[in-house]
């Protein structure tokens, strides 16, 4: 005798089985692409995940053992919405310590001597400093002067003792150019950071991959390194172009200019940006990425031999990719792609120092 009711549950069956494959259908997809993916040697994983009511993890730094990340938060840019900004010390393995919050878009970090930790905020107006005691755990806020650029403060560096920082988000003249400092050297006096030109957003350079004499015209100075020469790198970022500065403060001063391409394009056919550049240290270091779009940290690590020494590895936060970058033509070379917005790469060395001498 039939079953009246097979055709039922058959039926059931296959509606509920459709209905599971079809979300796993667009799940699988989706999880595959917030995935990135690393090319042979290098391997990646999820170094660290922000904590509870943080997002937007960006520039980040090592102290010692620890790593320190900036937060971001969703915070306007030119802190006007009155929210904060997450700084999260965590250990090399990305188990969190402790949190500080300071007021404002956080979009760049910098150890400053032992233990200070100078955290600018709001890079496309009202820039402002918070440095963070670190030993002792306390904070002190100092004030910018009104910018002559129009806009705020971005990245720092440190090369002889003195800080350098970025002007960045200018004002652009009627021919589209910025003629204001794209480069500053920034000290402390009282509650206040004063500040002093070194870099034009027009200065004169030499094109590096054709030797030809070049004008700049930087429209969104970004981050800052220094390279192994000892030279500070600028990355005018929405311009696609690196600015090595070396000896900023005498006659001797040389500036070059490098194009950045890849044959990666991204979506709407976006031409690559980089957020920032690191120079590997030794063969056991690891590299940190940020992913701002997918809230995590990832380490890359390069398995058989390590990173070669003085190589250089550049983010893209449009294209989404980690690669390596000749400093002779300005070609970035994938190792990992599929990053959100990939930003703020760093090498740590497992040992906690940075003074490359590891063997």
């Amino acid at each position: 005798m039939k079953n009246p009711n097979k055709n039922k549950v058959t039926a059931i069956l296959s509606v509920g089985c459709g209905v599971l494959l079809a979300l796993l259908a667009i799940a699988l997809p989706a999880a595959a692409q917030t995935s990135p993916v690393a090319n042979p040697p290098y391997t990646i994983k999820i170094f660290a995940k922000g904590p509870a009511g943080t997002s937007q993890p960006d520039s980040i730094v090592q102290w010692g053992d620890h790593i320190i990340v900036g937060f971001e938060n969703g915070v306007a840019k030119d802190g006007t919405d009155g929210k904060s900004s997450t700084i999260v010390q965590s250990s090399l393995s990305g188990k969190v310590e402790r949190t500080f919050s300071v007021p404002g878009h956080n979009d760049g970090l910098r150890v400053i001597g032992e233990d200070d930790l100078w955290a600018v905020q709001n890079e496309d107006a009202n820039p402002n400093l918070v440095v963070i005691h670190l030993n002792a755990g306390t904070k002190k806020q100092y004030k910018f002067p009104p910018t002559p650029h129009g806009g705020g403060n971005d990245d720092m560096v440190v090369k002889n003792g003195e800080v350098f920082t970025t002007a960045s988000n200018p004002n652009l003249d009627t021919m589209g150019n910025n003629v204001f400092p794209a480069l500053v050297r920034a000290s402390l006096s009282g509650t206040s950071v004063l500040v002093e030109p070194v870099l034009d957003g027009n200065a004169s350079a030499t094109d590096i991959s054709t030797g030809t004499a070049v004008t700049l015209y930087l429209t969104d100075p970004d981050s800052l390194t220094i390279d192994p020469r000892g030279n500070i790198l600028l990355d005018s970022q929405a311009d696609s172009e690196l600015v090595f500065i070396r000896h900023p403060f005498t006659g001797e001063r040389k500036v070059g200019r490098l194009k950045i391409t890849s044959a990666v394009t991204g979506p709407m056919n976006a031409t690559i940006t980089l957020d920032d550049t690191a120079f590997a240290p030794n063969p056991k270091a690891f590299l940190l990425v940020t992913d701002v779009g997918a809230g995590l940290i990832y380490r890359i690590d390069s398995e058989t031999f390590g990173f070669e020494p003085g190589t250089a590895y550049s983010a893209s936060d449009t294209l989404g990719l980690a690669g390596t970058l000749n400093l002779d033509n300005g070609v970035v070379t994938p190792v990992v792609t599929g990053f959100g917005s990939a930003r703020g790469p760093l090498f740590v060395s497992p040992d906690g120092d940075k003074d490359g001498d590891d063997k």
